[in-house]
């Protein structure tokens, strides 16, 4: 059974820094690309970073140069380095496997999330 926990978010004022941790259960982590994905309020979840089993990157281009994804598979642990902060930033962010763990029948496991509030 996949489970991930993400922590890490918080409330932050414009231009500072968050750092988030997803930790993964099960065996799959390794050999699996990771990513993470945000929900605004009122939008759909979008992925805004991913990163292969071989340690390759990709950014959406509103988070690329701010954001770095990295991944310790001797941890099971996924992070999500943020700097520069905007409040377009404000949302939950969840990580899974990309593309998303599928449970069948159309659904997909999403974890918990954490909440990233930027503001002054």
């Amino acid at each position: 059974q996949v489970r991930f926990v993400e922590s890490g978010g918080g409330l932050v004022q414009p231009g500072g820094t968050l750092r988030l941790s997803c930790v993964a259960s099960g065996s799959i982590f390794s050999s699996y690309a990771m990513g993470w994905y945000r929900q605004a309020p009122e939008k759909q979840r979008v992925l805004v970073a991913s990163i292969t089993s071989g340690g390759s990157t990709k950014y959406v281009a509103s988070v690329k140069g701010r954001f770095t994804i990295s991944r310790d598979n001797a941890k099971n642990t996924v992070y999500l380095q943020m700097n520069s902060l905007k409040p377009e930033d404000t949302a939950v962010y969840y990580c899974n496997t990309n593309p998303p763990y599928a449970l069948g029948a159309g659904k997909y496991y999403w974890g918990q999330g954490t909440q990233v509030t930027v503001s002054s």
